[in-house]
């Protein structure tokens, strides 16, 4: 009769290695690259190498992954333990200070509107980054928002009191003059409570309606 016996690994540094070495044919299996947070960052950090190539900023494409796996194989072995790890900042951990402040300053998470709440900004490589607002959270702000050095505009999804964008554009300064007037017209009927000022530009911004005399 065979008898099966759990035992240490004698070797982890040997065990780690291998991990290392099946994790390299396996990215996404290996890591949680497809996590919501993990995969937002390396859009976020992709996007600032590809508009600024100067920063000289890591991609974290495949090879560089696989370069970095030594040091995240360290002491697991198994793929659930590779996963558990906190990627993000890991990953931002091996920036040098320098290039995380860039990243901070050119590529925010976060933009403050005039309301000052602060709105999630959505990046996606090869496309312009998204930042959606309700339409009155922005009075006041003439020009649209720009990143990567002034190089690259926010595309804004302006929205309606229901959330639901009203307009896209990358020119708000042209919006305010053209469009608005119109918008006006067709929303202040419908959403009497939100305001629906003739000029935008010297208007209060507000989060959410104020009481109406």
């Amino acid at each position: 009769m065979i008898e099966e016996v759990a035992r240490p690994v004698e070797d982890q540094a040997a065990a780690s290695a291998t991990l290392a070495t099946a994790a390299a044919g396996c990215l996404d299996q290996a890591l949680a690259l497809d996590e919501p947070a993990t995969a937002a960052f390396l859009e976020r950090l992709r996007c600032l190498a590809s508009w600024m190539p100067q920063l000289e900023l890591p991609r974290y494409d495949d090879a560089d992954l696989i370069e970095q796996l030594p040091a995240l194989c360290a002491g697991k072995r198994s793929f659930e333990e590779l996963r558990r790890l906190p990627l993000v900042e890991i990953l931002l951990g091996s920036l040098s200070h320098s290039q995380r402040q860039a990243l901070d300053r050119h590529a925010p998470e976060r933009y403050r509107l005039p309301t000052g709440h602060q709105a999630r900004i959505e990046y996606r490589q090869g496309e312009p980054p998204v930042l959606a607002a309700r339409i009155q959270e922005l009075f006041g702000l003439t020009q649209t928002p720009r990143l990567g050095g002034g190089r690259i505009p926010l595309l804004l999804h302006l929205l309606a009191p229901n959330r639901r964008p009203q307009q896209v554009t990358d020119d708000l300064a042209s919006f305010w003059k053209n469009t608005y007037p119109q918008v006006r017209k067709e929303l202040r009927g419908r959403y009497p409570k939100h305001a629906w000022p003739e000029d935008p530009l010297t208007a209060q911004p507000e989060s959410r309606p104020r009481r109406r005399r």
